[in-house]
């Protein structure tokens, strides 16, 4: 798969940091526990740290933090076996999504636990029963707990945990089977400096969408430099695979812009590169 991807970091609404790539996601079988491999073509970022104060604060992960949101692949990260008895199930409604009916299940945690788990709604194709999409959040019930599962280093007189977090994942249709097509993933965050009369709060999102689909005949998977690493912080990345000439008259990151408008410029970036010669890899 060749995807957009797109992560972003504000303080309140001023913006801080913006890295954009386009991937190449080598996606491993449904069927099997193999892992999916991704791989950086092209990069590029804009920072701002100025703004903020004496934190820096980053995303770890990069496209990854968007790829695990595939609760098909990936349902230990939200369905898990050993949490899927916390969970209640309910049949919300039906509604129509590109004149298909679709079931909208609701889910919660329930009184069983305290543990941070998630909320949202499933949407099952009536006729198919295939999950086309899913939204959901974390319930934070308990900050601290929370905080653990996101905050990997912080400053000892800083405290830092969540207070939103949110998921999207969409498939897609293509030659009657079902493929991994869209997620997104926004996490806010409240700092509390021990020194400090106000908080500040931070949000990040990313979020990451498939242009192209191909087939790996070859089964060769990126080895060593080029196989991303799950623990990649994106814009430190950014520098050795940036690409002006790639981005063209497009260089300047616009923030407010829709992934989609970004997508229709670099479909053009890519037709042109694969002209030239230098195609992305399938």
């Amino acid at each position: 798969m060749t995807a957009f991807y797109r992560e972003s970091i504000k303080k309140r609404r001023k913006n801080i940091s913006l890295s954009e790539a386009v991937v190449n996601i080598y996606k491993a079988p449904y069927s099997n526990s193999r892992k999916d491999v991704v791989e950086l073509y092209k990069t590029r970022k804009s920072t701002n740290y100025s703004k903020m104060d004496t934190l820096a604060l980053k995303l770890q992960g990069g496209p990854f933090n968007a790829l695990y949101v595939d609760v098909m692949k990936y349902p230990q990260y939200i369905f898990g076996l050993d949490v899927l008895p916390f969970y209640d199930f309910s049949f919300d409604h039906t509604t129509r999504i590109n004149n298909k009916l679709i079931y909208v299940i609701s889910f919660k945690q329930n009184s069983n636990t305290n543990q941070p788990l998630y909320k949202g709604k499933l949407y099952i194709d009536a006729e198919k029963k295939i999950l086309t999409s899913a939204i959901y959040s974390l319930n934070i019930i308990d900050k601290q707990k929370a905080a653990k599962l996101f905050v990997r280093k912080k400053p000892n007189r800083a405290k830092v945990w969540p207070t939103d977090v949110a998921y999207r994942v969409d498939y897609r249709e293509k030659n009657n089977k079902w493929y991994y097509s869209y997620s997104s993933a926004i996490l806010e965050f409240k700092i509390d400096w021990d020194s400090r009369l106000f908080n500040s709060v931070y949000s990040m999102s990313c979020e990451m969408a498939v242009t192209d689909w191909e087939k790996n005949t070859s089964n060769v998977l990126p080895k060593g430099k080029d196989k991303v690493k799950m623990s990649i912080i994106l814009g430190d990345e950014a520098v050795g695979f940036s690409d002006p000439n790639f981005w063209g008259e497009y260089n300047i990151i616009e923030p407010e812009k829709s992934i989609e408008s970004a997508i229709k410029k670099i479909k053009r970036q890519l037709k042109r590169t694969k002209k030239d010669g230098s195609a992305v890899k399938p």
